[in-house]
């Protein structure tokens, strides 16, 4: 994301990224054909890549130090279980593997910056 003022500026907001990974992820998921197959790797990913912004704004009103450092833990967790479905959905839909490997950087980058906050929380 970058700055109104100056585009040459990134702004790190990591509330509206997960935000937008999870619109991006129900967005792929309704492109997906529904079939046996799918519908259980569409299902566990919504919930996974929705997940990640829902408890990360949880974080952000964390009643204590262990309260954030747990929900961040659930928002990482989530992060690499959404790289786990939607290398699934690839298996299931090859045509998809363009748009899928594009969310599947984004929830590995999202996986990588939850964990570093989550070693820095003592």
């Amino acid at each position: 994301m970058t700055n109104d003022k100056n585009p040459n500026v990134r702004v790190y907001d990591l509330e509206e990224r997960t935000a937008k990974f999870g619109e991006e992820i129900i967005r792929f998921c309704q492109k997906l054909p529904k079939n046996d197959v799918t519908r259980p790797i569409v299902n566990q990913l919504v919930k996974c890549g929705t997940s990640v912004g829902a408890n990360y704004c949880e974080a952000d009103d964390a009643e204590s130090k262990a309260d954030f450092k747990h929900k961040i833990g659930i928002c990482k967790k989530e992060a690499r279980e959404c790289k786990h479905f939607l290398r699934m959905a690839v298996v299931a839909v090859p045509e998809m593997a363009e748009e899928a490997g594009k969310l599947w950087t984004e929830a590995k980058e999202l996986n990588l910056i939850l964990n570093s906050i989550y070693k820095k929380v003592s």
